[in-house]
């Protein structure tokens, strides 16, 4: 490394960073599987249990990961916080989730936030819809011009749903200049819906497709990591991996600041 890139080092952060829909760690290999293996969904099974492991394998080389329906804590997890396990085995020491969907005792689900850095601060924000349970999970590293602000969200299956949430996620971010969104949008960029998210906040549409659903035979973009302006994106892809229904994203991102560690 020369003197001048050493130089141009210290005036950036570069972050890796992933997000992945889980399915609370059950395994879709085709469509037919929600029809002969709904149990999956309600109740636990040994094989969740190599799918988490495979995740924190994934997970260990990201500096942030974003999860969507990640169990909490209820029947079909054997009552395990996965979050907390994910993190625990993938040595992140800085965690956070948010349950919003609950079905009885039999099922749980939660957005969170994998972190291997502290953040400043940290809120829960429930999203609108015409069904409750969705919602938005915001964090801030950094104060000032060097504040960066990392949102997780899942959204709704309906457009007139996900148009009041990418409302309110846009009022969210309206004073915010270096943002990362990453989650399970369930859209795609050329929607009424996230072109007036992108109109009314600092994020812009990425230049890439990724493919990401179905996870067997993947035919749709409806996962994202979204950026602002401000941040670099050196490189986005699909992670190849047969843990869920949905193929996790990931990016490699760039900030023109040194993030406080």
């Amino acid at each position: 490394m020369t003197a001048v890139q050493a130089i141009a080092d210290e005036t950036v952060t570069r972050l890796r960073v992933l997000s992945a829909n889980i399915q609370a760690g059950a395994r879709t290999d085709s469509y037919r599987d929600y029809v002969t293996r709904p149990w999956t969904h309600v109740l636990p099974h040994p094989t969740k249990q190599g799918n988490l492991n495979g995740i924190a394998r994934l997970a260990r080389d990201f500096d942030l990961v974003g999860l969507q329906e990640s169990d909490p804590g209820s029947l079909r997890s054997g009552f395990l916080n996965q979050t907390h396990y994910l993190a625990e085995l993938a040595r992140f020491p800085f965690w956070r989730h948010q349950p919003n969907r609950r079905i009885g005792q039999f099922a749980t689900s939660a957005n969170a936030l994998l972190s291997k850095r502290e953040p400043s601060d940290v809120s829960d924000h429930a999203l609108p819809g015409r069904l409750r349970g969705r919602g938005a999970l915001l964090a801030h590293y950094g104060n000032g011009e060097r504040r960066l602000t990392v949102i997780v969200a899942h959204l709704s299956l309906g457009a007139k749903s996900r148009l009041a949430q990418l409302a309110f996620i846009g009022e969210l971010l309206q004073d915010c200049r270096h943002v990362v969104l990453m989650g399970d949008l369930n859209c795609e960029m050329h929607t009424q819906e996230m072109q007036r998210l992108f109109s009314h906040s600092p994020l812009r549409p990425p230049p890439e497709r990724l493919l990401s659903f179905p996870s067997w035979r993947p035919q749709r973009a409806i996962d994202h990591i979204l950026v602002s302006e401000a941040i670099t994106v050196s490189r986005r892809w699909v992670v190849d991996t047969a843990a869920s229904d949905h193929l996790p994203v990931a990016a490699e991102i760039e900030l023109p600041f040194v993030l406080d560690a």
